[in-house]
């Protein structure tokens, strides 16, 4: 929260929108998440091996054609699709945050209160009931010698 506040000059406090900060529209993928994913070029996915060549002015113009409906394409696709895909996702995350602040952390938080109760109970009766065997057993045991010989 308090990264939500900044003080001009005047030590008045000004509210911070984190709704409304800047994007940067140059690079718009800064932590490269889509780096190896959609990174498809003409030569990626078209490609003639030495001897089998097109006509050079059929090459460039299959270039020309991949690449320009490439981007023509994912252009219309996300002026379309764009905002609707973008409310259905910030929709899902909103869900996603809800459950879990909501429901699975207290839940969590919940197990692990029990299961230290629990856990007191089980350590209490190892000690109470296994500790004392198992230190009779050692007591047992500590006077045992063990040689080895060997034997020709």
């Amino acid at each position: 929260m308090a990264d939500q506040y900044q003080y001009n000059t005047n030590e008045e406090k000004i509210v911070k929108d984190s709704h409304t900060k800047e994007i940067d529209l140059i690079n718009r993928d800064p932590k490269q998440i889509n780096e190896d994913v959609v990174k498809v070029e003409f030569e990626d996915v078209i490609a003639e091996p030495d001897g089998t060549h097109s006509l050079d002015g059929v090459w460039k113009l299959s270039y020309t054609t991949f690449t320009v409906s490439k981007y023509w394409c994912y252009r219309i696709l996300s002026a379309i699709f764009g905002i609707p895909v973008a409310l259905l996702w910030g929709f899902l995350f909103a869900c996603i945050s809800f459950c879990h602040i909501w429901a699975v952390v207290p839940c969590i938080k919940s197990c692990l209160i029990e299961s230290q109760c629990v856990s007191r109970i089980y350590s209490l009766c190892i000690q109470t009931f296994c500790d004392p065997f198992f230190e009779a057993l050692g007591k047992i045991f500590s006077s045992v010698r063990v040689a080895l010989r060997k034997e020709v």
